[in-house]
């Protein structure tokens, strides 16, 4: 049985899945907190592991994987229609109220479909009581998978996952194929850089619009880029940012935006990269293969094949055609 397979199942057998009426849940049955697992304390991006995760202890595993961690449990709650609440209970059993800022909030939400057709990065309020609310990012019906990003105050910094399910016709998507360059609003992002397992990788996404670069990006989320990275199949979660930080007299607004990542293990990942421009934020898309995942066929690297309109790597392009994923989960894309 291969890594992507076990932790597959092992997130699965953990995953708390419940009904949903556009957003509105029922927890099938209670979640008793994991054991207390200690991790790398020193883990530059909390959600990113070592390789050989499924061969390793439970504390070498990919972020978003276990509903519980370290005695603290990702409990989504009933909510009304349209929208989508939750808590966090600590290691007392009790939902927690404090919570450290990162990366300019204090609760980061993702959630994206398990086909990856959809994501969704919002940023929930809490109430005196420990709930978190947010409109529903659940944009359609399938299987979701819930991301709870944050630290408590004095405790670790954590990703939590958990399936939720919204009823409906499933009009499940393929996986568009690995690409160097995807349009997203007119703005089209190309990417440079090989994502190899077990190992920091630099990717580089470079940001122009009508064959100009974008040089004046505008900081979200303390960055001028912010990156999320799911591995297909089981959906681990790698959460990682750029170099370098807005107004450090060293870093550009510009076009590029190089992060460091490290991938747990070969496969291929879906990347989604938030830029702010225009007081607006979007999402850009691509399919990275990390390495030969078991099964691959010959050609399969960790280099991106470029799809739709070729581009020089590492070079804005000058076209406004969108890739051929450019439409790749319509539903559910969006921040707040």
């Amino acid at each position: 049985m291969n890594t992507a397979t076990k932790l597959s199942g092992f997130a699965l057998g953990l995953a708390a899945v419940f009904g949903a009426a556009y957003g509105v849940g029922q927890v099938v049955g209670p979640v008793t907190p994991a054991a207390d697992v200690r991790h790398d304390a020193d883990d530059p991006a909390h959600g990113t592991t070592h390789a050989d995760a499924g061969d390793a202890p439970a504390a070498h595993l990919p972020g978003g994987l276990l509903v519980s961690d370290r005695g603290y449990t990702l409990a989504p709650l009933a909510a009304p229609a349209g929208e989508f609440a939750f808590r966090i209970t600590g290691p007392d059993g009790q939902p927690v109220t404090r919570y450290e800022v990162a990366h300019d909030k204090r609760m980061h939400l993702i959630v994206a479909r398990r086909d990856l057709s959809g994501f969704r990065h919002v940023h929930p309020e809490a109430g005196p009581d420990g709930t978190w609310r947010v409109a529903s990012p659940l944009a359609g019906p399938g299987v979701w998978r819930a991301f709870a990003d944050f630290t408590p105050a004095g405790g670790p910094a954590l990703t939590l996952g958990v399936d939720v399910t919204v009823p409906g016709a499933l009009d499940a998507r393929p996986l568009p194929p690995p690409a160097t360059a995807t349009t997203v609003d007119g703005y089209t992002v190309t990417l440079a850089g090989t994502a190899q397992p077990g190992r920091v990788s630099r990717l580089t996404l470079t940001v122009s619009r009508d064959g100009a670069p974008i040089t004046d990006l505008q900081p979200y989320l303390g960055a001028y880029g912010h990156l999320v990275a799911l591995r297909q199949g089981d959906l681990a979660y790698l959460h990682v940012h750029p170099e370098g930080v807005p107004g450090d007299g060293a870093t550009p607004a510009g076009p590029a935006v190089t992060f460091s990542a490290e991938f747990p293990s070969a496969g291929t990942y879906r990347l989604y990269l938030d830029f702010r421009h225009g007081d607006t934020v979007r999402t850009a898309e691509f399919t990275v293969v990390a390495g030969t995942p078991a099964g691959a066929g010959p050609g399969a690297s960790g280099t991106p094949t470029t799809t739709g309109t070729p581009t020089t790597t590492g070079t804005p392009a000058a076209t406004s055609t969108p890739t051929a994923d450019a439409d790749h989960g319509a539903p559910g894309h969006g921040h707040d």
